[in-house]
């Protein structure tokens, strides 16, 4: 039984396949070639990242194709009701990279907040000529404590970001398709303490945020364009780790050169791997290359979690 992770896999998930009498290959063939080799190895299992597309061709084409993971939350790379409808197994690890991605929503608030984005730019150059000059630049820092934390899509990822948020003494605030209020969990120092959180509409969350963190799936159009920026705070600053595509990029480049937005913290854009110079080189803007879940941490459970639904299949196929 042979497995194609196209785009790679962490030791610990090849580890557990391996031991289960699974062949894993972690080559990388390009996407132009992948019919012909899915079919000349038989492969029956094709594991993805973001970089690799399964799309109707692959689906079709590839008939002994029996599943098709994705490592990672969203599946817009694969045509996942056309490959059901096909027969074939669609799965993903929705799981595994929450506290990754959430931990790295926060990584980038603290540097905007603190103008570290830029700082680390600057230093390295001007730090020692320019050093009061700089020191002025960067005086203008808030803390996030006692701010308010918009989240907008309120699954796993939104959740534990909740939980850090609330841990930075922030007030949070959610939005979602649900109604009511929801609690969340956290763990500090042994102990588990509830905290009841509000929802709000969309609308009323723009109004009330001091930032604001899109946790959603991939749309068809963007869930903040020129009507939602202006619903915003002015000075909001907007974070983006969800998926290229939430935020139109050309009304939020016109916010941020208004002013109306003070920053974007940007994982995720609309071209990758070919995102727009000018965002790129925005001076509002801290970047970061879709590493959300890229962590050591997550990349383990990823592999793992990809492993034991492999082998939860092939256990009830067989039985």
């Amino acid at each position: 039984m042979k497995i194609l992770a196209n785009d790679g896999m962490a030791n610990s998930g090849i580890e557990v396949l391996e031991k289960a009498g699974f062949e894993v290959s972690t080559t990388n063939i390009p996407q132009e070639e992948l019919i012909a080799e899915i079919n000349k190895q038989g492969i029956e299992v094709l594991l993805v990242r973001s970089a690799t597309q399964v799309r109707k061709d692959i689906i079709d084409s590839c008939t002994g194709l029996k599943m098709i993971g994705r490592g990672g939350v969203g599946m817009d790379n694969i045509d996942v009701e056309y490959a059901r409808a096909n027969g074939k197994e669609v799965f993903n690890t929705p799981a595994a990279s929450s506290q990754s991605v959430a931990e790295l929503v926060m990584a980038h608030l603290f540097s905007s907040v603190r103008f570290l984005y830029d700082a680390y730019k600057e230093m390295p150059t001007n730090g020692s000529t320019d050093f009061k000059v700089l020191k002025k630049k960067y005086a203008k820092g808030i803390e996030l404590r006692g701010k308010t934390m918009g989240i907008i899509g309120f699954g796993r990822i939104g959740q534990a970001l909740a939980q850090y948020a609330i841990g930075c003494g922030m007030n949070v605030i959610v939005s979602d398709k649900k109604e009511g209020s929801v609690s969340t969990s956290l763990q500090v120092n042994g102990q588990t303490i509830e905290v009841v959180l509000e929802r709000k509409s969309q609308e009323d969350l723009l109004a009330n945020a001091d930032f604001v963190s899109l946790h959603i799936p991939s749309t068809d159009k963007p869930i903040i364009g020129k009507k939602e920026f202006a619903q915003m705070k002015n000075g909001a600053i907007i974070i983006n780790a969800a998926r290229g595509g939430a935020v139109d990029e050309d009304a939020l480049i016109e916010n941020l050169n208004s002013g109306k937005i003070a920053h974007a913290c940007l994982d995720v854009f609309v071209n990758e791997p070919n995102p727009r110079q000018d965002l790129l080189a925005h001076p509002k803007v801290s970047l970061s290359p879709h590493i959300g879940a890229a962590t050591l941490e997550a990349q383990d459970r990823i592999g793992t979690e990809l492993a034991d639904q492999i082998i939860a299949y092939y256990s009830k196929v067989n039985a």
